[in-house]
């Protein structure tokens, strides 16, 4: 029997402090997985509405929640022969699928692993798990972006858009992007070919102007808000618009209409290909994942306020979770 591992506990369904730092017992490794020591996790928008309670239904407490993992293998099932004890692997766990990666230790099945690229750390694997997975699923399975094509990207620096600029800029699109002024710089050396204010500019103008009335072939939105509604008008006929962002209200998409656009809704679903494919872009030196704030395991409420009011701070990329250590690093407040 295994001794007892540490995990933060969501209680009950709340604020940042809903969290409880426990020690619980290690899972049972079955014949077609792997049990695995974190060493880092992160901090995604799913975790914080997981923990105010959006998903309510879907998550029985208490739980262990948490959907990154970069770690090493401690121990293998009877039927695995892809991995051994000692892999460097990262992979997010099964969504609702069971416990998460808030804690010291993971049992997944064997189908959802890739072995972690060699050239990044475990927070920096950990912070590219769930984002990069999602960006591969909306822009190459879902928009089909190709080469010579334009994208724009809303919030380009964010966690998601820091690897969306990266990873279509790999695939060889134009790459527009909505992001603050102070974050202009930052996403042009991403390799964003063009960024828009969205404080201070209509998108739709802006991106009308860049295109010279052509529009973009493909939206990729990871804020939701009006950018469903909106965001058809800056395509060209027979443009592509996918969100990540589950949508509270209903909204008109009549303008889609008039530009014969398609809609995807994409919630990731994780495997190993997806990461495999992730793995050569980044050991290529094409997409390396962005950390704005690390804090311990012990402080993760702290790590949900960081991303659910990241407006407060200087905020970019990633929040990651440094579990098998004690690593600090806070983004300064946002100059006003």
């Amino acid at each position: 029997m295994a001794d007892p591992m540490k995990a933060v506990v969501l209680a009950r369904f709340g604020g940042p402090d809903a969290f409880e730092l426990r020690d619980v017992s290690v899972p049972q490794v079955g014949p077609r997985q792997i049990r695995v020591n974190v060493h880092a996790t992160a901090v995604n928008p799913l975790d914080y509405q997981i923990r105010r309670g959006d998903y309510a239904d879907y998550v029985p407490l208490p739980a262990i929640i948490g959907h990154d993992i970069s770690g090493v293998i401690e121990e293998v099932g009877s039927h695995v022969t892809e991995f051994r004890p000692g892999d460097a692997v990262y992979y997010t766990p099964r969504i609702f699928g069971g416990p998460g990666s808030y804690a010291e230790q993971h049992v997944a099945d064997v189908d959802l692993v890739g072995r972690k690229p060699e050239n990044l750390s475990h927070l920096e694997a950990a912070s590219l798990t769930l984002v990069g997975g999602t960006v591969w699923e909306s822009l190459v399975t879902r928009a089909q972006l190709t080469v010579g094509e334009t994208i724009l990207i809303h919030g380009g620096a964010g966690g998601v858009g820091t690897i969306a600029i990266q990873i279509a800029k790999a695939i060889g699109a134009q790459v527009i992007t909505t992001a603050k002024a102070a974050d202009h710089e930052f996403v042009h050396a991403l390799g964003a070919d063009a960024a828009i204010d969205f404080t201070s500019t209509d998108y739709v103008e802006a991106v009308a102007d860049m295109t010279r009335g052509k529009g973009v072939d493909v939206v990729f939105d990871t804020i939701g808000g009006d950018t469903l509604t909106k965001s058809p008008l800056t395509l060209t006929d027979g443009g592509r618009v996918v969100s990540i962002v589950d949508i509270a209200q209903p909204q008109n998409l009549i303008e889609a209409w008039g530009r014969n656009a398609a809609y995807h809704f994409v919630f990731t679903r994780q495997n190993q290909g997806k990461l495999d494919a992730l793995t050569t872009l980044v050991e290529r030196g094409l997409v390396k994942p962005v950390i704005g704030a690390t804090l311990p395991l012990a402080r993760m409420g702290e790590a949900h306020d960081l991303l659910e009011n990241r407006q407060r701070y200087a905020l970019r990329g990633k929040v990651a979770i440094d579990v098998a250590g004690d690593t600090v690093a806070l983004p300064p407040p946002r100059a006003a």
